[in-house]
């Protein structure tokens, strides 16, 4: 039984890591890139304007992405 609880227990923390691991990674990347997207208007001396359309766009890029992570 005892065996059971450890194996329990360490599939938790490994969830865990995992979790926390992916969560800092994806603040990070996000981080970069709205860093990037600010650089880029700063540098063709415009404001950030994001349409609809353009929203959508990266979503379904993001979403697809995310396919391709959880396929690994």
């Amino acid at each position: 039984m005892s065996d059971e609880t450890a194996i329990a227990e360490s599939k938790i923390n490994y969830e865990t890591r995992v979790l926390v691991v992916g969560s800092i990674i994806g603040a990070l990347v996000g981080l970069a890139g709205a860093f990037l997207l600010i650089k880029n208007t700063e540098r063709k001396g415009t404001e950030l304007q994001v349409s609809a359309g353009e929203g959508v766009k990266l979503s379904l890029i993001i979403m697809a992405l995310l396919r391709q992570v959880a396929e690994l």
